[in-house]
């Protein structure tokens, strides 16, 4: 079949100008570095568009994301998509964001997210002010991408029936603690039942990504992501999940190709168009990525 494959999360980062302070250079050596555009490896795995993710809170990692999609190196490394950040709480958001989608490569930016899983309060999407400030995203046309922790993830069901006319995007699947497993076999009880409360708000998508760095960094193998992949199968179906390797983070559990192959036997069971949704279609439609100059080939699947 034919179809766009998109690794719908990832991130790039240069410390002298981004630093990463959540890097520990001891437990997080394999990501202990800078990485740029040059160094992403998806053209060669046969991923024909990106999208990056921000990792810092500030409206300069923002626009350099978006100048480094524009640039040769950018287009080179298939980057169709920058979702960045934005202070919420800012009493011009609204004109901050007009300005970023008006600017020369505004047509980059595709989503906005704030890091919400530093927030210690689980209630903090419960927020008013919080409230104003994600609608003023979706006002402007943006998704609002949420990065939060398995005990926030109640609150991200109330948000999008708070908020029905923005759009989300769930990342990581809420972080599920698959490290648990198998020797707390409960450990998914409560992550399940809430993300299946989300799920039932139509204008909510999540992502395949990040499970590798839930599970045992040093022994995990695809049967260990199946139980988070499985339900979020089952509670969103293929035409609302994405596929996102969050590279580089993941290197310190997978590398880039073994991630793409693990995605592979998680999609195995599906059908081949439930399968080029996951693997590509709804990041399209979700980010509205401009896919139009993009190689498309017939793919063969196990």
């Amino acid at each position: 079949m034919s179809d766009v494959v998109v690794d719908a999360h990832h991130h790039l980062w240069v410390r002298a100008r981004h630093p990463q302070d959540w890097i520990d250079p001891t437990t997080m050596a394999a990501i202990d570095a800078d990485f740029t555009a040059a160094d992403l490896p998806a053209a060669s795995h046969d991923v024909d568009a990106t999208v990056v993710v921000q990792s810092v809170s500030t409206w300069a990692e923002t626009d350099d994301l978006l100048d480094v999609a524009a640039s040769p190196e950018g287009r080179a490394a298939r980057i169709a998509g920058v979702v960045g950040w934005a202070d919420l709480f800012d009493p011009a958001l609204e004109d901050r964001l007009a300005a970023l989608r008006e600017g020369p490569v505004g047509d980059r930016l595709v989503g906005i997210r704030t890091m919400v899983q530093a927030e210690p309060d689980p209630g903090y999407l419960d927020r008013p002010d919080v409230h104003a400030g994600i609608a003023a995203v979706g006002a402007a046309g943006l998704p609002f991408d949420l990065v939060v922790r398995a005990d926030q993830l109640a609150s991200c069901g109330r948000l999008a029936a708070a908020l029905p006319d923005t759009r989300f995007v769930l990342d990581h699947l809420a972080k599920p603690p698959l490290a648990a497993l198998p020797d707390v076999p409960a450990a998914l009880d409560a992550w399940r039942a809430d993300l299946a409360a989300l799920a039932a708000r139509p204008n909510v998508v999540a992502k395949l990504s990040g499970l590798v760095t839930e599970a045992r960094w040093d022994s995990w193998t695809t049967a260990d992501l199946r139980p988070a992949a499985d339900h979020a199968l089952e509670v969103f179906g293929p035409d609302r999940l994405l596929l996102g390797s969050d590279w580089p983070v993941c290197l310190l559990a997978s590398g880039y190709g073994r991630w793409w192959a693990a995605a592979d036997e998680l999609l195995e069971s599906l059908s081949d168009d439930e399968r080029a949704a996951v693997r590509g279609g709804t990041a399209v439609a979700t980010y509205g990525l401009a896919v139009d100059h993009l190689t498309t080939r017939t793919k063969e699947h196990p």
